[in-house]
C-alpha cells in the first residue's frame, strides 16, 4: 500500500493553494524558464497584437531586441507605429496565424513567390500581407513591390541572425486565396481590396495544421541557419473580435485559443529548443475575475500586461537592473488598454 501520488506535490500543483487562495497579481511558479535568455542574444519578436507588449517591455529591460527595418529619418517617432515601424523586429505587422509565419519565412528564404499580393482601394495600392502598414496605401504597384523586396531582404537577415524568436500565437481563423492557399492577416474588403467568394474562402486551422506549420517553420530555420535557435511561444489572451464561423464568438474564441495552447504545449514537450510562456493563463485566470481586461472585455489593460511581464522577468531578470520595466502606467476609467496596432480590431466596424 502506497501513499497517493499527489502527497508530495508542491502547493502550485493544487487549485486551492495555487489559484483560489492566491492573489492573481502574484501567481508564483506559474512560469519556470527552460533556459536563460543570455544578454548577448539577438531577439526577434513576432505574432499577434499582444506580442507588441512583450517587445516593448523587453526593449525597456535592455535586451537586444532586433529592429532590422527601422523607420526612415524623416518620419516622426510618434507616427512610426502607424506605418508599421518599431512594432516588431521587421515591418511585417501582426502575424496572427502559424500559416502566416510559415508563408513569410518561405518567401523571405526565396522558396515561394507572392500570389494575390496587391489590393486596391480608391486608386491606391496595398500589400495584402500587411495591408495596414501604409495608411492611405502606396501610390503605385511598383512602389509597393519595391517596399516588399526591401522588406523580405531584411526579414531574411533577421531569420539568419536571431538567437531567439519570441512568437505569440493569436488566431486559427483566417481568409485565404482559394487557388493558391495564400493567407492574409485580415479579410479582403476590411482595409483594402474587395471580397469575392469565388476567389477567397474562410479557413479555420486545426491542431494538426497549426502543429505542422510551426514544425515546418522550425525545421526550415534549422536547415537554413548555421547556429542554433531558441523559440519562446505564447498564446495571446485577447479574444476574437469576430468570427466567420456559424458559432457564438465565445465558442469560436475558445476553440482558437485551445488549439493554439495545445500546439504550444506539444512543441515544448517535444523540442528542447522551444519554451512556453503562459501569458494566456495569467490574464484569463479565474481568480483575476476579469480585472485584467478593459471594459470591452478584449483589450488587456496596462496593469494586466505589467502583471504578465512580472512573471516573465521573475525568471528572466533583464539586462538593466537599474530599471523596473514592469511598473505599469496609471490606469483610468477611459483607458481601454488598446495601445497596440491591430488589424483584427477593425472588424468592430462590421459589428452588430
Amino acid at each position: 500500500m502506497t501513499d497517493s501520488p499527489y502527497v508530495d506535490q508542491p502547493d502550485h500543483a493544487f487549485w486551492r493553494s495555487a489559484v483560489a487562495e492566491t492573489s492573481p497579481l502574484d501567481l508564483q511558479s506559474i512560469y519556470k524558464r527552460r533556459w536563460p535568455i543570455e544578454a548577448d542574444w539577438k531577439i526577434a519578436t513576432a505574432g499577434s497584437c499582444f506580442a507588441q507588449h512583450i517587445a516593448r517591455y523587453m526593449k525597456a529591460a535592455d535586451y537586444t531586441v532586433m529592429d532590422v527595418e527601422p523607420k526612415p529619418n524623416g518620419l516622426p517617432e510618434a507616427d512610426a507605429p502607424r506605418f508599421g515601424y518599431g512594432i516588431f523586429s521587421a515591418r511585417y505587422s501582426n502575424i496572427y496565424t502559424a500559416r502566416q509565419l510559415l508563408q513569410l519565412v518561405r518567401e523571405a528564404l526565396g522558396q515561394t513567390h507572392p500570389v494575390n499580393l496587391i489590393w486596391e482601394k480608391d486608386g491606391r495600392y496595398y500589400d495584402s500581407r500587411r495591408p495596414g502598414i501604409e495608411p492611405g496605401g502606396f501610390e503605385s504597384a511598383a512602389e509597393l513591390l519595391d517596399h516588399r523586396v526591401f522588406q523580405l531582404r531584411h526579414v531574411r537577415q533577421m531569420l539568419e541572425e536571431m538567437d531567439l524568436l519570441i512568437f505569440t500565437l493569436g488566431l486559427t481563423e483566417t481568409w485565404e486565396h482559394t487557388a493558391s492557399g495564400t493567407v492574409f492577416p485580415t479579410a479582403p474588403g476590411t482595409i483594402a481590396g474587395q471580397f469575392d467568394p469565388n476567389i477567397y474562402s474562410f479557413r479555420n486551422f486545426t491542431f494538426a495544421e497549426v502543429y505542422d506549420d510551426l514544425t515546418t517553420v522550425l525545421d526550415l530555420l534549422k536547415a537554413h541557419r548555421d547556429t542554433p535557435l531558441k523559440v519562446l511561444l505564447s498564446v495571446s489572451p485577447v479574444p476574437l473580435t469576430a468570427t466567420a464561423e456559424d458559432h457564438h464568438v465565445l465558442q469560436s474564441s475558445t476553440y482558437s485559443k485551445s488549439v493554439l495552447r495545445a500546439v504550444a504545449g506539444q512543441l515544448r514537450t517535444e523540442r528542447e529548443d522551444v519554451d512556453y510562456f503562459p501569458s494566456f493563463e495569467i490574464v484569463t485566470n479565474p481568480a483575476a475575475r476579469g480585472v485584467f481586461y478593459a471594459p470591452n472585455l478584449r483589450s488587456v489593460t496596462p496593469a494586466g500586461v505589467a502583471c504578465v511581464m512580472r512573471s516573465f522577468f521573475a525568471e528572466h531578470a533583464g539586462c538593466n537592473a537599474a530599471q523596473d520595466p514592469t511598473t505599469p502606467k496609471p490606469v483610468t476609467d477611459e483607458d481601454d488598454g488598446d495601445d497596440v496596432v491591430c488589424e483584427e480590431a477593425m472588424l468592430e466596424a462590421f459589428g452588430k
